[in-house]
């Protein structure tokens, strides 16, 4: 029963990082600039706010990639794999997508 508060709680985390991401990408000026910058590395980020959506390209996004090259990657290993946070939220560790930014060939060691 703890793992079932864990998740939640993470959850609720994840969902209140969004609410601050939104309200920031709304009171940025230019709208360009990425809020991933502004996030703690213990953070969760879901696919959405990693890859651009070609659908609402005016937001921006970390990784230069379609969201089906990002799982080709995750499962080719190229890239980390996500977390589970519950049956129907998938995310990824704010650190661990830094790393692979920082060192596409060795950032998953």
């Amino acid at each position: 029963m703890e793992h079932d508060y864990r998740v939640a709680f993470v959850y609720a985390r994840s969902i209140e990082i969004t609410k601050v991401q939104l309200m920031s990408y709304q009171s940025n000026e230019s709208g360009r600039q990425s809020m991933f910058d502004e996030l703690p590395d213990s953070a969760f980020i879901r696919e959405s706010q990693l890859v651009l959506d070609p659908k609402r390209p005016q937001y921006p996004a970390p990784l230069p990639f379609s969201a089906a090259t990002l799982w080709r990657k995750v499962a080719a290993g190229t890239f980390p794999r996500p977390v589970k946070l519950s049956n129907r939220v998938t995310a990824w560790r704010v650190a661990e997508v830094r790393g692979f930014l920082q060192d596409p060939v060795d950032g998953l060691s």
